[in-house]
């Protein structure tokens, strides 16, 4: 096998500077069930694909460093069918989370979007093809 053969991505790690508050984001903002909660690793089971926190900084590998404050390390896109952008978008807004654009048509790209961000800055996109 050659790395041109590889065609799935199983686990995504998003590195905290807020493990906590980023953990509660993900498990009780966005609904996301937890299939490891570990105190330096928490995976949350999207599909056949894992999101995963882990506190940012030195470990076995390399050491992360700092992130400037404010940047995002990463954009999440996630799928959902086309009503769903407008629903999401008023459960987000009653739960308090900023919104960097409400549900706008992107008729180029033939998506719907809603963009904010989560406890770390990554900026979270949920669209629908239309």
């Amino acid at each position: 096998m050659s790395l041109g053969a590889i065609d799935n991505l199983d686990y995504t790690v998003i590195l905290c500077s807020r493990m906590e508050e980023t953990r509660n984001f993900y498990s009780e903002i966005m609904g996301f069930p937890i299939a490891e909660d570990r105190e330096n690793w928490v995976s949350f089971r999207l599909g056949a694909t894992l999101l995963t926190l882990r506190p940012r900084g030195p470990w076995s590998v390399c050491d992360d460093g700092p992130r400037p404050q404010g940047s995002a390390a990463v954009q999440l896109a996630f799928r959902v069918p086309l009503a769903a952008v407008d629903r999401c978008h008023e459960e987000l807004v009653a739960k308090g989370v900023p919104i960097l654009r409400g549900p706008t048509d992107l008729p180029k790209w033939r998506h719907r979007t809603l963009f904010f961000r989560d406890p770390e800055d990554n900026i979270i996109e949920i669209y629908a093809e239309f």
